[in-house]
């Protein structure tokens, strides 16, 4: 017989829990034996008391099981993960802190934010950080297109159009108007309506890497330009009739210091930029085709200009016979006007590869046949474009390419 101690609901409670134990370490348990009953028959009778030790453990191999305890409550696994987010973390998704959030959210691309800034209000807001959109670079979205001969000789597939509009739309719903710096590729040909939507949803925009003029009007530009009374820097291919673009700069950018030009810089240019910007502090004609007179135009009458780059350009003047003539180095007169500016780049070597390949563009530099990168980079700091941004990377180009 058992002693009264050692009741059949704990012995059976032992046996579920050696049970258990076996069925998780795949060992065979040894029965629970109740404690050795020395002195039974006289223990019967009253006179040795029961001893109040417990009893020996189970032999080596089995569970340690002690039947005199109440076994502990049995926890799954979702309510140890609520405990412990009750404990440690304190806060819900939904409630942590906007500067956690940014830093998160920084790590995205165009398409990963688009969900994820409709999860909620403070996911929204977050989503649309300036931290994350002060730079917003589309270095990587190109056009589809075929030269033609008619103006303006250029044709452009209607997906790319609608691919162009979608992403804009996108992009400036979740930014609310905080880009200050937007980079476009020198072969996306964006319309007047994209142009337009752009200007109307960014209008605090600092900096603008424009894409071709070939599809963007006068008065597209010139209204676009209106509604950027904060810019400040402006990268352009050549234009035909520049005056109007510098005029319009003129009137309403008013704190406007920084133009690049790709492409050709002749006289005209020259002479739109000193009558109408004045005050420019930096002018880049990197890898452009550019007359000695615009040259000497320029170091003339920009008194305020600090920062020149003629560097991998190709200089030339015209002959008195009517031929061009390349200027392979310039003169002291030029050198030393040059010399009163803060910085000046120059570099016209037959060794230099970029000016070997200006030499064989004959100064119209074919972009797409070089390097990707080739076309962002400039000596002077404050306008090279440096890598391409996380926001439209080249995981996110693929993602919204058009079979």
């Amino acid at each position: 017989p058992l002693p009264p101690s050692f009741s059949s609901t704990r012995l059976r409670m032992a046996e579920r829990e050696n049970e258990i134990h076996a069925r998780h370490n795949g060992t065979s348990q040894i029965p629970i034996q109740p404690p050795p009953l020395i002195g039974s028959s006289r223990r019967r009778r009253g006179i040795i008391p029961r001893p109040r030790s417990p009893p020996e453990p189970a032999a080596v191999g089995a569970a340690l099981v002690a039947p005199w305890l109440p076994p502990p409550p049995a926890r799954s696994i979702r309510d140890l993960i609520i405990m412990g987010e009750s404990k440690w973390m304190g806060k819900r998704w939904e409630e942590m802190d906007t500067d956690v959030l940014v830093k998160i959210f920084k790590e995205l691309n165009l398409v990963e934010l688009s969900p994820v800034s409709q999860v909620c209000r403070l996911w929204r807001l977050a989503c649309s950080d300036p931290l994350i959109w002060g730079t917003l670079d589309f270095g990587l979205l190109k056009s589809n297109f075929i030269q033609t001969r008619a103006s303006p000789y250029i044709w452009v597939d209607d997906r790319s159009d609608k691919r162009l509009a979608k992403i804009l739309r996108v992009a400036m719903a979740i930014s609310r108007g905080n880009v200050n710096c937007m980079i476009f590729h020198y072969n996306l040909y964006m319309k007047d309506e994209h142009l337009h939507y752009i200007s109307q949803r960014s209008p605090n925009l600092k900096r603008l890497v424009m894409p071709a003029w070939n599809r963007i009007s006068r008065a597209g530009i010139c209204q676009a330009i209106e509604r950027w009374g904060e810019l400040e820097s402006l990268t352009m291919p050549t234009i035909g009739h520049p005056p109007y673009i510098m005029e319009g700069l003129a009137n309403s950018c008013k704190n406007f210091k920084e133009l690049k030009i790709m492409g050709s810089f002749d006289l005209l240019f020259a002479s739109a930029v000193t009558t109408y910007l004045p005050k420019l502090k930096v002018l880049s004609l990197r890898c452009s085709k550019v007359t000695m007179g615009a040259l000497q135009c320029v170091l003339n009458s920009l008194e305020h200009l600090e920062v020149l780059n003629i560097s991998h350009c190709l200089l030339f003047e015209m002959a008195t016979n009517g031929r061009r003539q390349v200027i392979h180095e310039l003169d002291n007169k030029a050198l030393e006007r040059a010399s009163r500016l803060r910085e000046f780049h120059h570099c016209q070597s037959r060794q230099c590869v970029a000016c070997q390949r200006m030499m064989l563009d004959e100064g119209i530099l074919r972009w797409y046949r070089y390097e990707d990168w080739f076309w962002r980079r400039d000596e002077v700091r404050s306008l090279d474009l440096k890598d391409y941004g996380r926001l439209f990377g080249a995981q996110c180009e693929m993602l919204t390419s058009v079979d």
